[in-house]
């Protein structure tokens, strides 16, 4: 009697195309690929391209305004809250109802909104 085909053959199988594949790639790209193309660096070539946009020669150490740490301080606020106040809305959902528990949970929202507004942490030209 024959025995039956191991139920982890296949999954051998797989790991053996799989290895095979990343090994051709491998080779190809290493070797067969830089022979078929020219290879003719030029500074032009070389230099940094994003965006149509030319690169800046300040480096990478210079100083962010505090308009984007106040808007990141901002932005972890109303997350934070949202984050919080969702599961409490959740579990009064059956008491209040789903129109009552959203209308609450946005004017908490609109409450931070507004005292935040009022603090003059929209205000950029401080």
């Amino acid at each position: 009697m024959a025995h039956p085909a191991s139920p982890f053959l296949s999954v051998l199988i797989l790991l053996l195309v799989a290895a095979v594949t990343a090994i051709a790639i491998l080779v190809l790209s290493g070797w067969v690929l830089p022979m078929l193309k020219p290879n003719n660096p030029q500074a032009a070539k070389m230099r940094p391209y994003e965006c149509g946009v030319a690169p800046l020669q300040e480096g990478a150490r210079h100083k962010y305004s505090v308009k984007f740490y106040l808007t990141a301080m901002l932005f972890i606020l109303f997350d934070v809250e949202a984050a919080f106040l969702l599961p409490w809305a959740v579990n009064f959902k059956q008491a209040l109802g789903t129109f009552a528990v959203m209308l609450s949970f946005m004017a908490t929202l609109l409450v931070g909104y507004i005292y935040a507004w009022g603090k003059g942490a929209f205000d950029w030209e401080r």
